[in-house]
C-alpha cells in the first residue's frame, strides 16, 4: 500500500500498530476544524478496524486532562492535533502509552509512537495539518486486503487543512498534495481553479461578491448596492426564477463573465496586480456531498466546523464528520447561524473599543463583550477594516472565564494573534511571537507561522504586546 505521505510512512506505522495492540483506548483531539476532522479520521480508521475506544476533546491539552487520562485507566491514549508540545508533561505519567499525531512543534521528547511532519523536515504549518498526520495514521491503519485503505478519508484531511489556512497562493502545497491527489483518485474529491471567495455552494451571487474581502475591490466588497449594479450590467443571466443563482450554480461561460468583468474593475479601480491573480486559486470540492451546501467546498465545511467546536458542541462536529446529514447537520447550521451573529457583533465591539497601534503590531481588547473562542477571527475580520492596517500583524484580548493554565494563578486572558501569508514570506512567525512574549510575562502560547495564541495573567496585557512588538520587530 502506497503511503500518502512517504516520508512519514514508517512512523505512522508504528502508530497504527501500537493502536492494534491497545487494550483500553482513548482518542483526544482539539476543537478547531482541523481537530475535528483529525478525530473524524482517526474514529472512522480505529472503527473499521475493530479496534474499540472513547472519544474525548479539549480546548487546550493542559496537565489537569493529562492527568485524569492517568486516572482513568486507559492503557493508550492517541492524541491528534495537538500533543507534541506537550510530550515533556505526557511523559512524567507512565500509566498510559502516548501515540500522537499532530503537526505543532515539539517538545524536546523522545516518543516511540510520534507522527508529525516536523520530524522529518516537512513544515507542519503549511504542508500537513493535524487531519494530514491523523490520515497517515489512518491509512497505516488501513486493511489493503479487505478492500479498506481509509483513502475516501482524505476529503476530511483537505478540510482540516483548508480550514488550518494551510492555502499557499490559492492552493495546497507540499505534503498536503499526496492527499489530496488520494482523495481524487478515491473519487471523492475534486480541486479545480476558480474564483477564489468564500461561499461560492451557498451564498447568493450578490452577498458572496459584496462579502468577500480577501481582494478589496472598490465599488464592490462592502457595497451590496454596488455589487448589484455590476451584476446587473453583465451579459448574463444570473438569476433563476427570479432569485439569484449561486456560483456553484452558474455556468462555466457565466462564471468566466462574472471573473473577467471583476478583474477588468479591479484594473481599472487600481487593485494591485498580485491580489488580482489571487482572485483565483484552488478550490476543493467534496464529489460525494449534495451540490449547494456547505459540506461541498471545503472552505465552508471548515467554517461549519469550526462553529460547533466554538460553542463547545465538538461532538455535534463529529458527528457531521462522521457522516450524520441529519439531526447533527442541522444542529451545526443552526450552531452557524449564531456563529455568524456574534462574528458580526464581534466586529462591531473592534470599531467600539478602537484598535491600539504600536511600532510592529496593533492590538484591541475587547473584554468580556466576546467570548474568547471567536476573538481569534474577529481579529482576522478586523484586518478588513479601514481603520486597521492589513500590513500589521494583529493581537486580540479576551477576557477568559479561568485560568486554563496550571502556571496561572488568578485571573488570565485569552490572546489571539493573526497575520498573513505575505507577512511570512517577509519572515513572520507568529508561533515564536506567542512563545517568547506570553513565557516574558508568565504565560504560555504557540500556534502557527500565520496565526497563533496564548494564555497570559490579566492585567499583562500591555507587557505582552511590548514583548511581541519587539518579536515582531526582529523578525522582520
Amino acid at each position: 500500500m502506497n503511503a500518502p505521505v512517504p516520508e512519514l510512512a514508517a512512523r505512522a506505522a508504528r502508530c497504527a500498530e501500537r493502536l492494534r495492540e491497545a487494550d483500553r483506548l482513548l482518542l483526544t483531539s482539539h476543537i478547531d476544524a482541523d481537530g475535528l476532522t483529525s478525530a473524524g479520521i482517526a474514529t472512522t480508521a480505529l472503527e473499521r478496524a475493530g479496534i474499540e475506544h472513547d472519544v474525548t476533546f479539549e480546548k487546550q491539552l493542559d496537565r489537569s486532562a493529562i492527568e485524569r487520562y492517568a486516572e482513568e485507566g486507559y492503557d493508550t491514549v492517541f492524541f491528534t492535533d495537538y500533543g507534541s508540545g506537550q510530550l515533556d508533561v505526557i511523559t512524567e505519567y507512565d500509566a498510559f502509552t502516548p501515540v500522537v499525531a499532530d503537526h505543532h512543534q515539539p517538545a524536546d521528547v523522545e516518543a516511540e509512537y510520534h507522527t508529525n511532519p516536523l520530524l522529518e523536515g516537512l513544515d507542519g504549518g503549511s504542508e500537513l495539518s493535524g487531519a494530514g498526520a491523523a490520515y497517515c495514521v489512518a491509512r497505516a491503519l488501513g486493511d489493503a486486503d479487505e478492500d479498506v485503505d481509509n483513502r475516501d478519508l482524505a476529503a476530511l484531511a483537505v478540510v482540516g487543512a483548508v480550514g488550518d489556512m494551510q492555502t499557499t497562493e490559492g492552493e495546497l502545497v507540499g505534503a498536503n498534495t499526496g492527499i489530496v491527489e488520494e482523495g481524487i483518485s478515491a473519487g471523492v474529491l475534486d480541486a479545480a481553479k476558480d474564483l477564489a471567495v468564500f461561499g461560492t455552494q451557498t451564498r447568493p451571487l450578490p452577498k458572496l461578491l459584496a462579502y468577500a474581502n480577501d481582494v478589496p475591490i472598490p465599488g464592490i466588497t462592502g457595497d451590496r448596492n454596488g455589487t448589484l449594479r455590476f451584476l446587473d450590467g453583465l451579459e448574463a443571466d444570473l438569476r433563476a426564477d427570479g432569485e439569484w443563482k449561486t456560483w456553484a450554480e452558474l455556468t462555466t461561460e457565466e462564471r468566466r463573465t462574472v471573473v473577467s468583468a471583476l478583474v477588468q474593475r479591479a484594473i481599472r479601480t487600481g487593485v494591485d496586480a498580485d491580489d488580482i491573480e489571487a482572485l483565483v486559486g484552488t478550490t476543493y470540492t467534496l464529489t460525494r456531498e449534495e451540490p449547494g451546501t456547505e459540506l461541498r467546498d471545503a472552505s465552508e465545511f471548515s467554517t461549519l466546523l469550526n462553529a460547533t467546536a466554538r460553542y463547545e458542541r465538538a461532538d455535534v462536529g463529529l458527528a457531521v464528520c462522521k457522516g450524520d446529514r441529519g439531526e447533527a447537520l442541522r444542529e451545526a447550521r443552526e450552531l452557524l447561524r449564531e456563529h455568524r451573529k456574534t462574528l458580526a457583533t464581534g466586529v462591531n465591539v473592534v470599531r467600539e473599543v478602537g484598535v491600539t497601534r504600536a511600532d510592529n503590531v496593533q492590538w484591541f481588547h475587547v473584554g468580556d463583550r466576546l467570548p474568547e473562542t471567536v476573538v481569534g477571527i474577529v481579529a482576522g475580520m478586523a484586518m478588513g477594516e479601514d481603520d486597521v492596517d492589513a500590513g500589521v500583524p494583529i493581537i486580540a484580548f479576551a477576557d477568559k472565564e479561568e485560568a486554563d493554565s496550571e502556571d496561572i494563578d488568578g485571573e488570565a486572558v485569552k490572546v489571539s494573534m493573526r497575520g498573513t501569508p505575505r507577512l511570512v514570506e517577509r519572515g513572520l512567525d507568529l508561533s515564536a511571537v506567542a512563545r517568547e512574549a506570553s513565557r516574558a510575562v508568565g504565560g504560555d502560547g504557540g500556534g502557527h507561522e500565520v496565526a497563533a495564541g496564548a494564555t497570559v495573567p490579566k492585567g499583562r496585557e500591555e507587557d505582552f504586546v511590548a514583548a511581541a512588538d519587539a518579536a515582531v520587530g526582529d523578525q522582520l
